[in-house]
């Protein structure tokens, strides 16, 4: 195995990391600015109000974006189990 292959799986592998988690962070990050902003507007300065919003932002994204995410994650596995034997002889 040379060098130059262990870099490519590890960049497919950072690649696809980053493309499953980008729904779900998003998410996060657009319920969480909408809660700051709210916090900001009404002077309510509680950190767990922010909690539960996101809890169920997350939950609904990733009921929406699941059969995507388990996709992506399938071609990887199924890429890295077909270049095995490739790489051993």
């Amino acid at each position: 195995m040379s060098p130059e292959s262990v870099m490519s799986f590890g960049r497919h592998a950072m690649e696809v990391m980053l493309l499953i988690s980008a729904p779900l962070l998003l998410v996060a990050l657009v319920i969480g600015l909408v809660v700051g902003i709210f916090q900001a507007a009404t002077q309510i300065n509680d950190m767990t109000i922010s909690f539960i919003p996101k809890l169920v932002g997350f939950f609904i994204a990733l009921l929406l974006a699941g059969p995507w995410i388990l996709a992506v994650i399938m071609d990887y596995m199924r890429q890295v189990f077909g270049n095995i034997p490739g790489l051993i002889g």
